[in-house]
């Protein structure tokens, strides 16, 4: 079983930035693909992006050149930076561990909220 504990959400002002943190646990890291997905109120839930654990990165075309993913294997962590963001990034966001090289999340955090105000 995999535990995911996301953290670093809060307000901030478009334009701003905000890092997501998420703590992974019950598996071996280096070998599991990760994720962030968000889920905007009355949406449903997207994929944002993904770290695989062959080192490729997948972008959903909505953040790419504004939200970073990368991944510390000796911590068993992976982060979200988000820069220029938007009103429209509001959402919580979710980690997600992934199944093998897709976009399909197997295990999931609690989530965080994300809120950028105009």
């Amino acid at each position: 079983q995999v535990q995911l504990v996301e953290s670093g959400g809060g307000l901030v002002q478009a334009g701003g930035s905000l890092r997501l943190s998420c703590a992974a646990s019950g598996r071996t890291f280096s070998i599991m693909s990760m994720g962030w997905f968000r889920q905007a109120p009355g949406k449903e839930r997207e994929f944002v992006t993904a770290i695989y654990w062959t080192g490729i990165i997948d972008y959903a075309d909505s953040v790419k050149g504004r939200l970073t993913i990368s991944r510390d294997n000796a911590k068993a962590m992976v982060y979200l930076q988000m820069n220029s963001l938007k009103p429209e990034d509001t959402a919580i966001y979710y980690c997600a561990a992934l199944y093998g090289v897709s976009r399909r999340g197997e295990y999931w955090g609690q989530g965080t909220q994300v809120t950028v105000s105009a």
